[in-house]
């Protein structure tokens, strides 16, 4: 449905909102007057799996958009997409492999935190992937169902990321995550996932997901979710950039760093 930018003026902002939540698709033309209208909820895109030239790097890295790109350590294109989403003036997270409750420890990728490895050796293994990410500001977990639900194994990184100066964001891979409470005691900085965007690799999925986000928007102050590189990127990619000026009227896009509150 596309309305007339006149009839749009006449309109109150909420109405506008609601409009462009029920409606998919949108063109140019259609949110135009919304966008006169100054957001002030915040969303926070997060990309995740960076580091092994994966399906649709380029085309996320290229949406004009400001956003937070997770690192995985240790893998061949670790220090360009780091170095080269710096250079785009997004924030670099390290995208730390940690132990999940189900799956295979190989699709961890090398360093993986586990939640038998010794205080030591946690230790060790997270700095040395905070090294291997050159401009990384956070830490977010990469799988880490049973690790993000350690209390040692997150006491652990959590500390490190105190003595560093980095932020927690949790991805939420599970109910039963410490990291929140710890966070909170070691007094770190820490922000979580809302809303996994691509979990199923369809656009239908992830436009479906685009809507569920809108939704949560209309309704709160600061929104968070998690997209992914490899086989979802370029679908990914795709509808967050159908979506840019749909949020856009909503919302300012920030940074996670710019939801921290400092």
């Amino acid at each position: 449905m596309c309305f007339q930018a006149g009839m749009l003026k006449r309109l109150r902002t909420p109405v506008i909102l609601l409009l462009l939540v029920l409606f998919p698709v949108v063109t140019g033309a259609s949110f135009s007057a919304a966008t006169a209208v100054e957001p002030t909820k915040k969303v926070a895109f997060v990309i995740d799996d960076f580091g092994n030239n994966m399906s649709g790097t380029e085309e996320i890295m290229n949406l004009p958009i400001p956003l937070t790109i997770a690192v995985m350590p240790f893998l061949p294109t670790t220090k360009r997409d780091a170095e080269w989403a710096h250079r785009k003036h997004h924030d670099v997270f390290v995208h730390l492999p940690m132990e999940p409750r189900k799956g295979k420890k190989s699709w961890l990728g090398p360093g993986a935190i586990l939640t038998d490895l010794s205080d030591e050796e946690i230790r060790r293994r997270v700095i040395a992937a905070i090294e291997d990410v050159p401009y990384a500001i956070g830490i977010n977990n990469h799988m880490g169902s049973k690790a993000t639900a350690d209390p040692r194994v997150m006491r652990v990184i959590l500390q490190i990321c105190r003595e560093r100066g980095l932020y927690f964001l949790d991805s939420r891979t599970t109910d039963r995550s410490v990291a929140g409470k710890i966070a909170a005691e070691l007094g770190v900085p820490y922000l979580e996932n809302q809303l996994f965007l691509d979990d199923i690799y369809s656009v239908q999925h992830i436009s479906k997901q685009m809507r569920l986000l809108c939704k949560r928007i209309a309704v709160q102050d600061t929104a968070i979710a998690i997209g992914h590189v490899g086989p979802p990127g370029k679908k990914t990619a795709s509808v967050l950039r159908t979506y840019i000026p749909i949020v856009n009227s909503m919302a300012q896009v920030v940074k996670i760093s710019q939801l921290i509150h400092k």
